[in-house]
């Protein structure tokens, strides 16, 4: 196991940032870690990295407690904050070669490791300039170029594409993927097409507690049995109201040419039910399926307030 968070807490003043979360990351496995703002991502992230200390719980990271080996810890740990702290008047290979020392990389080792994880993260283009002067898709690679300089076994990163245009993204979001292959990635992030393209599992996490864990399309299924959307189109103008006399149909919405969604209140598949009704009704139904719930509409209803 790369990450065992258990019971960890955190408060501020009154305010509980985190509440005895707990999960654990495989060796291998990228786990996205999704969740509205305030909902305790980035310190849940701050606390694995070493860089905040929770009140309570623990965190091991190869086996080892964070609270008594931080300093061996550190050494397998790349981490990118959500505010990617750069120094904007350096150029690319002078922070690497800073960042390189900071873990006791020098010399002709760490002209090496610039080399290789400039062709890694693909900066070759731009590794002439000062890190100012770059888009802020080419500091994001800079900043990811900074985890992976002393070769670690486990990222960490939180919100790596905050902010970035579409073909940024997509650039990014490759780049993590194969840089994924060889390690393993806990990452947090607000695109859920991100987490469903790249990510093993996903951890949902709302005012401080998880609340979901799984792989994206187990909980889309969980969220599917919970209550079902079936789609039905009939061959002629009919009153919304007549659907709701069908037992077991919660909502219906109206769509345009004769088409509705009718949403159940339970799990049980009450197709057969609607197909029979709507044959005694006289209807012809010339389209019927079952709506599959998304990611989004998972997530957005195990984070409702």
């Amino acid at each position: 196991m790369s990450i065992e968070v258990h019971q960890i807490t955190k408060v501020y003043g009154t305010q509980t940032a985190v509440d005895q979360v707990s999960f654990s990351v495989r060796t291998g496995e990228i786990v996205g870690f999704i969740g509205p703002n305030g909902a305790g991502k980035s310190t849940t992230m701050k606390i694995i990295t070493g860089t905040l200390r929770p009140d309570a719980g623990s965190v091991k990271v190869k086996g080892m407690e964070i609270a008594s080996h931080l300093k061996e810890i550190r050494k397998l740990l790349g981490y990118l904050p959500e505010h990617n702290p750069l120094y904007l008047e350096m150029y690319i290979r002078e922070y690497l070669h800073y960042v390189a020392g900071l873990y006791h990389i020098t010399g002709s080792r760490a002209g090496k490791r610039i080399d290789e994880t400039i062709a890694v993260t693909g900066l070759a283009p731009e590794a002439r300039k000062k890190i100012g002067d770059l888009s802020k898709g080419y500091r994001q690679r800079v900043g990811l170029a900074q985890a992976l300089i002393h070769e670690p076994d486990i990222l960490i990163l939180d919100e790596p594409t905050s902010g970035l245009d579409p073909n940024q993204i997509v650039e990014i979001r490759n780049l993590i993927s194969s840089i994924g292959k060889e390690k393993t990635v806990l990452l947090s992030t607000h695109i859920l097409q991100e987490v469903e393209a790249i990510c093993d599992r996903v951890l949902i996490i709302d005012r401080g507690r998880i609340v979901a864990d799984g792989m994206a399309g187990s909980l889309e299924k969980k969220g599917a049995q919970q209550k079902q959307t079936i789609h039905i189109e009939v061959d002629r103008e009919t009153d919304p109201g007549l659907w709701k006399k069908l037992p077991g149909i919660a909502h219906v919405r109206t769509l345009e040419n004769n088409q509705f969604l009718l949403e159940t209140h339970e799990s049980r598949d009450i197709r057969a039910d609607i197909f029979n009704f709507a044959v005694n009704q006289n209807l012809i139904i010339l389209s019927f399926s079952l709506k599959k719930k998304s990611l989004e509409e998972v997530f957005r209803e195990l984070t409702q307030k």
